[in-house]
């Protein structure tokens, strides 16, 4: 089973900061990763800063119900680490 997001803040630019349920943490530019018609709206960087973490779907969404898997979001913070 993947490890939950547990915290997550706002870096700059399109980079959070990211900490999961077995202490992992790390950061992630998702820059590159906003292709799609759901996520053009996370271009605007204020857009982009309106993210919340859903205790429901363990993950960050935004207020169009964009999101990322939290499996992804757990790799990338790997990679990075």
């Amino acid at each position: 089973m993947t490890p939950r997001p547990i915290a997550v803040e706002y870096l700059r630019g399109h980079t959070l900061h990211m900490r999961f349920s077995d202490g992992m943490e790390g950061d992630i530019d998702l820059a590159n990763e906003l292709d799609g018609e759901v996520f053009l709206p996370l271009r605007d960087i204020e857009y982009f800063k309106q993210f919340r973490l859903d205790p429901e779907l363990h993950t960050v969404v935004w207020p169009n119900g964009a999101d990322f898997a939290p499996e992804f979001l757990y790799a990338t913070v790997q990679v990075n680490a």
